[in-house]
């Protein structure tokens, strides 16, 4: 497996087990928000999937994108359709929008990669 993606899910699982055995409410409940909000709806999971990888690379958080990139790729986006996805969020978002598409790109290839070669050998 791609180093990049198991750093970036292990860091992840590891501050997530920790923030959430604080038990402190409304954190739970931002958790909980954010898991109900990606559910299928009037408008599918891939959609919403979508829609959170624009925010986040308008919003410049790599964490956020990376996250929306593993669930857009569960979700079954297509390359072509990411590259339009990055269309409207560098159109949004300005050119400053342009390094976390480069890092995104990065990180796709390497999600594409791992399904191809799941052992990384």
């Amino acid at each position: 497996m791609n180093e990049k993606i198991t750093e970036f899910r292990d860091y992840r699982a590891k501050m997530n087990e920790k923030i959430l055995a604080a038990n402190n409410k409304v954190m739970k409940r931002i958790y909980n928000i954010d898991t109900n909000t990606y559910m299928e709806g009037a408008l599918s999971t891939k959609v919403k999937e979508m829609m959170g990888l624009v925010s986040s690379m308008v919003l410049r958080c790599d964490d956020c994108v990376k996250y929306h990139l593993e669930k857009c790729h569960e979700q079954g986006v297509t390359t072509e359709e990411l590259f339009e996805i990055f269309a409207v969020a560098n159109l949004v978002g300005g050119t400053i929008v342009i390094p976390h598409t480069r890092r995104a790109v990065e990180y796709w290839e390497a999600l594409q990669e791992e399904v191809l070669n799941p052992s990384g050998v």
